[in-house]
């Protein structure tokens, strides 16, 4: 393993307008001063999180994922959050995770927000993935999967670093701040956390609050109500004497999720 170095971008977005939101991050961006490895946006980076599907779904050759494609091509790395996509009829929250060459993996959410209907439009996601990158081993999930500790439980030849992208309202801010650092202690990884600003369509506010904590439970970094775009690194060292100081992962319960 290498250190990675990795950016969250906390954004405002604009409702249900990829027209706007496009070159607003793309303007944001643009002060990235140092490269980077990873750039991480949040949930529905395009559209805000929406349940307008037959407005706000792409393909996977679609605007959006092009332009991706041409933002990881820029900044030379993975460009990462999710979008809704339509295949066959059914629709998906899906994690995509875009190389510089145009190669790319997806996650679909696998918990769909009963609460906000997300359920009644999305197709669930039923396998979750392991990335590389610098020698990391990174698994990523979506929003409200972070309230389903067995769907992101880790063991020993597991993941190193934990990602979630999010829209979290600020009314369970208090939720998140709490759930983010028990995955990170429970699972002796890293884990972040990437969430957006400002209101939404529906009067619904974000407040923030991205994060990195490490697997002892320090705060890397943490970010509430204001736009961002933080770079950092983390050290592999470190997760080694995590691992190395408290060997839980080894007498962790073995099972498997059907």
């Amino acid at each position: 393993m290498e250190p990675i170095k990795i950016t969250l971008f906390q954004a405002y977005l604009f409702w249900e307008n990829v027209e706007k939101n496009l070159p607003n991050l793309s303007l944001r961006l643009s002060a990235l001063k140092e490269k980077t490895d990873l750039i991480l946006l949040p949930e529905m980076f395009n559209t805000g999180f929406t349940m307008n599907v037959e407005k706000c779904a792409e393909k996977m050759d679609g605007t959006t994922v092009q332009w991706m494609y041409e933002t990881a091509k820029t900044y030379e790395c993975i460009v990462a959050g999710s979008l809704i996509i339509e295949e066959e009829g059914r629709y998906y929250n899906r994690f995509v995770w875009m190389s510089p060459d145009g190669s790319y993996v997806h996650y679909d959410k696998r918990h769909l927000f009963g609460m906000a209907g997300e359920n009644e439009v999305f197709t669930s996601g039923n396998s979750r993935i392991m990335l590389q990158l610098k020698g990391w081993k990174i698994c990523p999930m979506i929003c409200y999967d972070l309230r389903f500790p067995v769907w992101s439980r880790n063991h020993v030849e597991g993941y190193d670093l934990l990602v979630y992208i999010a829209s979290w309202p600020d009314k369970r801010s208090a939720h998140w701040r709490t759930l983010i650092p028990a995955r990170a202690i429970e699972n002796q990884a890293f884990v972040i956390g990437v969430n957006r600003v400002g209101h939404d369509g529906n009067e619904v506010y974000y407040s923030g609050g991205s994060m990195c904590i490490s697997p002892v439970g320090d705060v890397v970094y943490y970010k509430p109500e204001d736009e961002d775009l933080y770079t950092f690194t983390l050290q592999p060292k470190d997760l080694e004497r995590a691992r190395e100081q408290f060997p839980f992962l080894k007498d962790a319960d073995k099972f498997s999720i059907m």
